[in-house]
């Protein structure tokens, strides 16, 4: 008999001020945003001990991407039908669910009212995997389901989830009585409300309740398919109607992300750093077993690093100061826009050097604007590993913005 996809209504809100609404504030533990929070105290080092046995190193790539085991540019043959890319986040699910190493999956599927909508379910039949694929925009509460998972005697889990999902998961693991948890991460979204994301759509297209994919790839390029058999298009990001979208369309918590490589799941599947494949972040011996269960279906190719990123990084940072708290500023003329978007993919950073170019400007991001909207928040909000990205381009800390070296990162 084929398990219930379950969807429960969830109880509960999401606390005021900066939330991205994992879930936690809605399980009903009034203190627990307070332990398991990304966005009041986090202690990566702590956590990374306690997730992969050993903190990430201070240098080379894991002093970007968070602690590495293995590091691969890779994709699935043949691809899951309906996937984003070939679907590696969304099989893990399912192998874990086959081989009967989890009782359950905690994920999002599209919403039956909205597609674009994301909607926390519980799986148990890894055929249901399948309706979790694709890209979902808006709050996820996937945490409030944790005393669903509980109550139904599931100790065996697997999540797969966003990083300040992760991070408050990781807190909390140690509370929660669990046998086993596996935990795929994919990057950070620059995550926006549904209802704004709807907006951006109509921007993009004239008939935009017909559009059934959109990826902003590495190659400097959104990509739209549509539901009626049109033919895709593709537009080149300085083509993108930024400077048409309201100040706040990505909400201030998005734009003070300090973890946009998910450094604590035990797999990070995402595209940055894959040039045209996903990349994989391997970084303990829980994901190494898990993509041994794709072992015959996933095709590698070596990884690549190519362009410079730092006029890129430093260019993003005068534009975000420049808007003093809105989106970046757009300065280029409508004439040059043709020109830089046909040399962005043919000179612009590609591979690892597209995800350090992503990582830093996240980094960038999250210093300038805490320093615009909650400054006395910086010291315990804004982790060491954020403060070494942004060194390189003038960005320090001022009095009273930092960590003492006794209060971990």
């Amino acid at each position: 008999m084929t398990a219930p996809f379950l969807a429960p209504d969830l109880p509960g809100a999401p606390r005021p001020g900066l939330c991205t609404d994992c879930g936690v504030s809605r399980i009903g533990d009034g203190k627990a945003c307070g332990r398991a929070c990304q966005f009041i105290r986090p202690d990566y080092p702590a956590a990374e001990r306690a997730a992969h046995g050993r903190e990430a190193a201070t240098e080379g790539d894991e002093g970007f991407f968070g602690v590495t085991q293995a590091m691969l540019r890779a994709r699935l043959s043949p691809a899951a039908e309906g996937a984003q890319w070939s679907g590696i986040a969304s099989t893990l699910g399912a192998r874990l669910l086959e081989t009967g190493a989890v009782d359950a999956v905690l994920a999002v599927a599209p919403h039956p009212e909205d597609r674009w909508r994301p909607m926390p379910v519980i799986v148990t039949d890894p055929a249901e995997m399948a309706r979790c694929r694709g890209m979902r925009m808006g709050w996820a509460p996937t945490l409030a389901l944790l005393p669903e998972a509980a109550a139904l005697g599931y100790r065996r889990i697997a999540m797969i989830g966003i990083p300040c999902q992760v991070y408050a998961l990781r807190a909390l693991e140690a509370e929660l009585g669990l046998e086993r948890l596996y935990v795929i991460g994919t990057p950070c979204s620059d995550n926006t409300t549904t209802e704004n994301f709807h907006e951006f759509l109509a921007l993009l297209d004239p008939q935009p309740e017909g559009v059934s994919y959109l990826e902003f790839r590495a190659d400097f390029r959104v990509e739209l398919r549509y539901d009626d058999g049109r033919k895709g298009r593709t537009i080149p990001f300085l083509k993108l109607p930024i400077s048409k979208l309201r100040p706040d369309f990505f909400p201030l918590t998005c734009r003070t992300c300090v973890d946009y490589s998910n450094r604590l799941a035990d797999v990070t599947v995402g595209y940055m750093g894959g040039d045209g494949d996903q990349w994989l972040i391997v970084r303990n011996g829980r994901g190494a077993e898990m993509l041994g269960l794709l072992e015959g279906r996933l095709e590698t190719k070596p990884l690549t690093s190519k362009g410079r990123r730092k006029g890129a990084v430093a260019g993003f940072i005068a534009n975000t100061a420049r808007a003093a708290g809105g989106l970046p500023l757009r300065a280029m003329p409508d004439w040059a826009r043709p020109i830089a978007a046909f040399l962005q993919p043919l000179i612009g950073p590609r591979g690892l050097e597209f995800a350090r170019t992503r990582l830093e400007m996240k980094a960038a991001e999250t210093v300038l604007h805490l320093r615009r909207a909650h400054p006395k928040r910086m010291k315990h909000m804004i982790p060491a590993h954020v403060w070494r990205l942004v060194a390189p381009y003038g960005l320090t800390p001022e009095k009273g913005e930092e960590k003492g070296p006794e209060a971990g990162s």
